[in-house]
């Protein structure tokens, strides 16, 4: 599965004091949810089960139901938060039995952020090093 997030740069959100504000704000800026358009199914998602109570495992039945969308709705939106390492596949134990589905990276969002940072300084790394290679390539051309 690729690692992918959007990086850009813009200045801490430790001003915004409305949560759901803040999130909104971030999850854009890591490409999460669309620039141009409100994504509230998305946003809902990444809140009101991964944000609220990251260490619970969250099945997609659960979700669509929960938010009264469908299922490869909220497959997309679980494919974009995996790919950004954020969310990981867990299993839980209920009454019925056992139930796959989503959870936290970890089951903390500090955490998962972690693996993040460390993913993006690793992608960082190698873009460097193709850079410097295609420079080679370049001179040895000329």
């Amino acid at each position: 599965m690729p690692f992918e997030i959007r990086v850009v740069y813009e200045m801490p959100l430790e001003a915004e004091m409305d949560l759901d504000v803040a999130v909104k704000k971030f999850l854009r800026q890591i490409g999460y949810l669309a620039q141009d358009r409100e994504e509230t199914i998305g946003f809902r998602i990444f809140r009101e089960f991964f944000l609220e109570r990251p260490e619970r495992v969250w099945s997609a039945d659960e979700i669509a139901v929960s938010l009264g969308t469908s299922k490869p709705t909220v497959y997309r939106y679980i494919r974009k938060l995996r790919n950004m390492e954020l969310i990981e596949d867990g299993e839980r134990e209920d009454e019925s039995g056992k139930k796959r589905g989503y959870r936290m990276k970890y089951g903390d969002f500090i955490r998962a952020w972690s693996m993040v940072e460390a993913n993006v300084k690793v992608a960082m790394e190698n873009y460097k090093r193709s850079v410097e290679h295609i420079a080679r390539l370049a001179k040895e051309r000329a």
